[in-house]
């Protein structure tokens, strides 16, 4: 079970990967459409702003169709098979509900106590999908329909039927499944949803008023279960989710964004619930103060192999809120060490918090400065101030504490291990010579297909492979045979930042590059099969 919760919470990574781009855009186009900030040709009316116009609503794309890429990419990332058609069979069958949604209130909303003539948006419990006057279900929604079009999909998509019926099998099959399955869940979600949304309004209000504690145990539990992949199951629903503001605190705070940034009113008082966003903080500031740790810990002789390990996997976290490849770094070693960066950046957020510091930082300082510290710095300039000083002293704190314990329990962090070659950044010359002639040629070969036949060679070849799938820095297999899994060292090989082990689940640390090496991967399971 806990297997399959965490490719679901991966899954649902692969949209949340489009966000940081569209909102940069967007945070780009109100700053270039602030008069106060870049002079009278961005008022409006003028050809300057109708131009960064245009540009923002392509940007609000993303925002805008939330529902539709959670269908599709929680398909794409679930799918067993044809992944491709399991994407275009949850779009069919999401707009097929939302139709019969939209047709039952139209005809039947006093039955369900919906007020359908109502415009969408606000209390109306409405609003438009993909072009439908539906139920805002939300990703909720969203969610909930691609996992029943993914049971479909798995399980029937390779159904045989007559050959008289041979039309009506394979992608066919499935939308006509889920054709017929829509029409009663259609009816419970118009019967039910509408409740549901009181109690999230009600909700909203209690974690709203929840205050520092509030912020603190949401942080915690944002960072102390990245190992166990759940994490996504934390940030999701109030990041992009209904539970602390509707549609989620990004497209909020984009939405408010020209409106916060021209008042000098505090933001804490107009939008506390961006408390619920401050986990980003915790990427900026404490991964420096880990890594200068980690360097002034390490054998002399070893600084400068840390060094070269710590500044690529450092500057991805702190410009880039990708943490992954630092934190597995000595996650593996010292597990409370990880428990203690979790106590810290939830002290630092929750910290911050009470200074008055909110807005949506989830990602990392490209994110940071173009949806808050730019277009916020005209009026805001005492709660950035703040921040600074703040996060600052946390990578102090973060030195410290880390230095203090690493050396307090004779911790191996990277560069005080026995043995120097663990610390050793494996080169394509290095895989070459070791696997000699056993690298298989393959069409389409690159700088992606070593790293996967290290991984595939690592867990016992492709007749050992059950499933494969992967989130945002993970390469996420299960295998047949868990005896046959070779140890740690022979990933890192690879480039692997670490595993996790998990009975015949297994999780290797890739990086950004996943994606990559995945389809490199099942290219060479092929090959092998």
């Amino acid at each position: 079970m806990m297997e399959k919760i965490q490719r679901f919470g991966g899954a649902m990574f692969t949209p949340v990967l489009l966000f940081s781009f569209s909102g940069i855009m967007v945070a780009l186009c109100i700053i270039f459409k602030n008069p106060m900030l870049v002079g009278s040709i961005a008022s409006e009316g003028t050809t300057w702003y109708s131009i960064w116009s245009i540009v923002e609503n392509g940007a609000w794309t993303v925002f805008n169709q939330m529902e539709l890429l959670f269908v599709i990419g929680l398909s794409i990332g679930l799918a067993k098979k044809a992944n491709a058609r399991a994407a275009m069979e949850a779009f069919v069958v999401y707009t097929t509900c939302n139709y019969f949604i939209s047709s039952m209130l139209e005809y039947f909303g006093k039955f369900f106590g919906v007020n359908f003539a109502a415009e969408p948006g606000g209390e109306s419990g409405l609003k438009l999908i993909g072009g439908i006057k539906t139920l805002d279900t939300g990703i909720i929604g969203a969610i909930f329909i691609s996992a029943i079009v993914i049971f479909l999909h798995n399980r029937y998509f390779e159904k045989k039927l007559p050959d008289f019926l041979g039309i009506f099998q394979g992608s066919s099959f499935i939308v006509i499944l889920g054709f017929f399955a829509m029409l009663p869940i259609a009816f419970l979600i118009c019967l039910i949803w509408p409740k549901v949304q009181q109690g999230i309004g009600s909700l909203q209000g209690f974690l709203a008023s929840a205050g520092i504690f509030g912020v603190w145990l949401y942080t915690f539990l944002e960072r102390i279960l990245i190992p166990t992949g759940l994490h996504h199951f934390i940030y999701t629903p109030f990041v992009y989710g209904p539970a602390v503001v509707e549609e989620g605190i990004t497209k909020y705070w984009m939405g408010h964004l020209q409106e916060f940034a021209q008042t000098t009113t505090p933001l804490k008082q107009l939008f506390p619930e961006g408390g619920f966003a401050l986990h980003g903080n915790s990427k900026i500031f404490a991964s420096p103060g880990i890594a200068a740790a980690f360097y002034f810990t390490a054998k002399p002789e070893n600084r400068k192999k840390v060094l070269a390990i710590l500044i690529p996997a450092t500057l991805t976290a702190v410009l880039a809120g990708i943490t992954e490849p630092l934190e597995f770094t000595f996650l593996f070693v010292s597990p409370p060490l990880f428990a203690v960066h979790a106590l810290l950046a939830a002290t630092m957020a929750a910290t911050m918090y009470g200074f008055g510091v909110v807005g949506d930082m989830g990602g990392g300082l490209i994110d940071l400065l173009a949806k808050v510290w730019i277009p916020l710095f005209q009026n805001h300039k005492s709660m950035i101030v703040t921040q600074l000083i703040i996060g600052l002293a946390f990578i102090v704190i973060y030195f410290f504490v880390f230095r203090f314990l690493i050396l307090k329990f004779n911790l191996a962090t990277p560069g005080r291990e026995e043995n120097s070659q663990d610390i050793k950044l494996y080169s394509k010359k290095d895989y070459k010579a070791k696997q000699g002639s056993n690298v298989p040629v393959i069409e389409g070969a690159n700088q992606y297909t070593e790293q996967a036949a290290v991984y595939l060679d690592g867990f016992g070849g492709a007749e050992n492979i059950e499933k494969v799938n992967n989130c945002a820095t993970r390469l996420r297999i299960t295998v047949k045979d868990e005896a046959l899994v070779q140890p740690d060292d022979v990933f890192r090989s690879g480039g692997a930042h670490g595993v996790v082990r998990n009975g015949n689940a297994f999780q290797v640390i890739v990086g950004l590059d996943v994606p990559q090496v995945r389809e490199q991967f099942e290219t060479l399971m092929n090959i092998e099969n």
